[in-house]
């Protein structure tokens, strides 16, 4: 289960697929070397991102 605290990096190398998911969210600083320590949460703040939905919709796209 993907949660706000995780890296965005720990979340991309464990699940690959959600890729596409963080990108449709307006989040491509998935290569950036800030992204290795930055938790998912702290991202979206910067990107002006919905957390919630966002942490939703990556959970859907690790169950498939």
């Amino acid at each position: 289960m993907i949660t706000k605290d995780m890296s965005i990096g720990e979340i991309v190398q464990d699940y690959p697929e959600t890729v596409p998911v963080l990108m449709a969210h307006g989040l491509g600083c998935i290569g950036c070397a800030i992204a290795q320590f930055e938790t998912l949460e702290e991202g979206a703040m910067v990107h002006g991102i919905d957390i919630d939905k966002l942490v939703e919709d990556l959970n859907k796209s690790i169950e498939k």
